[in-house]
């Protein structure tokens, strides 16, 4: 199995202030070219979830695996995470080329030689033209810098792809052609996709199986289809409930 999550624990703790258990016990397991959506309202755990199996926190307890091994130590590049906020992950003063040329070189993934045919290589994969490579984020739109996140994190050849809410500040037409990326990106690269989401409906045009979150704890599993057709649990029913059937507009669009 490519990743594993054992009975993952995220505390809080603030000095005079009772410690806040984000994250309760959670449990799962990813494997490559598959899609797992995590699911919930704003301020279930989702997040801190999210930040603890990339290592942006410490777990109270319980263990992230890669390969059956402990992710400490193992190679950074394995896992790389998309943000909600596209145009706020970029470096406002540098040029997508100049972002990209970053990653590239840092880790060392190319040589000087090699460095502008990948970045051709990179914007062919997410669908953007080379008349980006000269603007700065403020001078494309929010999905186009969406797409530069993207190429960002596929320079690193990840295995896992950790999405964070990658599609709730753009508008509908936008998001399915984001998710529609994500979906031809998982299966044309055998990617691992871990989506975070509030939206059932987004999480249904990628996902094969659904966690539903609620106060920090899985309160419902299974196959996508299973859940949103035949919801067990209460809280899974209420979110389906809130949430508008834009699956029409997701499948009529292509990227």
């Amino acid at each position: 199995m490519l990743l594993t999550v054992n009975d993952l624990r995220v505390t809080y703790r603030v000095p005079g202030h009772k410690p806040v258990e984000a994250v309760k016990g959670v449990s799962f397991q990813l494997d490559a070219g598959q899609a797992l959506g995590i699911v919930g309202e704003s301020g279930c755990g989702k997040s801190s979830l999210a930040k603890a199996i990339i290592g942006l926190l410490a777990p109270a307890s319980g263990e992230v695996l890669l390969d059956g091994h402990p992710q400490t130590g193992r190679h950074p590049r394995d896992i790389q995470m998309v943000f909600q906020d596209a145009a706020g992950s970029l470096n406002p003063r540098m040029t997508v080329r100049q972002t990209l040329e970053e990653v590239l070189r840092v880790h060392r993934m190319t040589s000087p030689g090699e460095t502008e045919a990948r970045i051709g290589e990179l914007l062919d994969l997410v669908g953007l033209p080379g008349k980006v490579l000269g603007a700065y984020p403020r001078e494309i739109s929010g999905g186009q810098c969406q797409r530069v996140s993207f190429a960002r994190c596929l320079a690193l050849k990840p295995r896992i792809l950790l999405a964070d809410e990658p599609v709730s500040a753009l508008d509908v037409s936008v998001q399915a052609r984001i998710l529609n990326l994500m979906r031809t990106l998982q299966r044309e690269l055998n990617l691992g996709v871990l989506l975070i989401s509030h939206d059932l409906a987004v999480v249904r045009t990628i996902c094969d199986r659904v966690c539903v979150m609620h106060g920090g704890e899985f309160v419902e599993t299974g196959k996508t289809d299973n859940v949103l057709e035949t919801p067990e649990h209460p809280y899974t029913r209420t979110l389906l409930a809130a949430v508008p059937d834009v699956g029409r507009a997701f499948s009529g669009i292509r990227v």
